[in-house]
C-alpha cells in the first residue's frame, strides 16, 4: 500500500483566457464585416480570411489593438516574468470567417511569439477551439477517462468579445462549426522588442 500520491504539472503550457469588457462598436462591427464581404476574402483550407492581413494597424481598430496589445503584455509579465525590459508587439492581423459546416485546419503559427485569437461573432453553446499535444508520444494506453495528463487534445467554449492567448508553437484548430451564423474571429501575431536572454550566460539579443 502507498499513500495517496500528489501530482505536480510540469513545465505547463500556458493559454490565457480573457476577454474586452465593452461592447464592440458599431465602427468596428461595420469595419469587421466589410471585410468578409466577396472580394475582400482569401480563401484558407477550409474557411476564408481577409485579404488584409494587418487589420489591427487600421485607423477603425486601434482601440481594440491597444487592448490586444495590453493582453499580449500581460501574459508575458505574469508567465515569463522578465528580468529586463520586454514589450509585445503585433505583427500580423486577420479576420477569421467561418460558416456552417466550414473549419480551421489544424496548424501552428511560425514567425512569432506569442499568438491569438478576439471572437468577434461565436453562439457560445456550440463554437469551441481545439489545442492539440505535440511531440513523440512513446506508450499509448487506451483509457475511456480523459483529463489534462493523459489527453492529446482539449477544447474549450468560446464566445463573442472572448480572448485567447497562447504559444505560436501551439497547435491548435476549429471544429466544422455547426452553429447558424458565420463565426468571425479576429487572430494576431506577435513578437518582442527589447532585451531577450542575458549577457553573462552569452545568449543577450537586443531588440530595439
Amino acid at each position: 500500500m502507498i499513500r495517496e500520491p500528489n501530482f505536480e504539472l510540469l513545465f505547463p503550457t500556458p493559454v490565457m483566457f480573457s476577454e474586452i469588457s465593452r461592447e464592440f462598436t458599431k465602427e468596428e462591427l461595420a469595419y469587421i464585416n466589410s471585410h468578409g464581404k466577396e472580394g475582400m476574402t482569401n480563401r484558407n483550407v477550409g474557411n476564408v480570411t481577409s485579404n488584409n492581413n494587418y487589420i489591427l494597424e487600421e485607423p477603425e481598430m486601434v482601440a481594440l489593438k491597444e487592448v490586444v496589445t495590453k493582453a499580449l503584455n500581460e501574459y508575458i509579465k505574469r508567465v515569463y516574468k522578465p528580468k529586463y525590459p520586454a514589450e509585445a508587439y503585433i505583427t500580423q492581423s486577420w479576420l477569421n470567417y467561418t460558416a456552417k459546416g466550414e473549419f480551421h485546419h489544424k496548424h501552428e503559427h511560425p514567425n512569432s511569439f506569442i499568438s491569438g485569437v478576439l471572437y468577434i461573432h461565436t453562439d457560445s453553446t456550440k463554437d469551441k477551439i481545439t489545442f492539440h499535444r505535440s511531440g513523440y508520444k512513446q506508450l499509448q494506453l487506451a483509457t475511456d477517462t480523459f483529463d489534462i495528463y493523459n489527453s492529446d487534445s482539449w477544447w474549450f467554449n468560446v464566445k463573442t468579445g472572448g480572448l485567447v492567448l497562447f504559444p505560436s508553437s501551439l497547435t491548435h484548430h476549429v471544429e466544422d462549426v455547426v452553429a447558424d451564423e458565420t463565426r468571425i474571429s479576429l487572430a494576431f501575431n506577435s513578437f518582442i522588442k527589447g532585451t531577450l536572454g542575458d549577457n553573462r550566460s552569452l545568449t543577450e539579443f537586443k531588440n530595439a
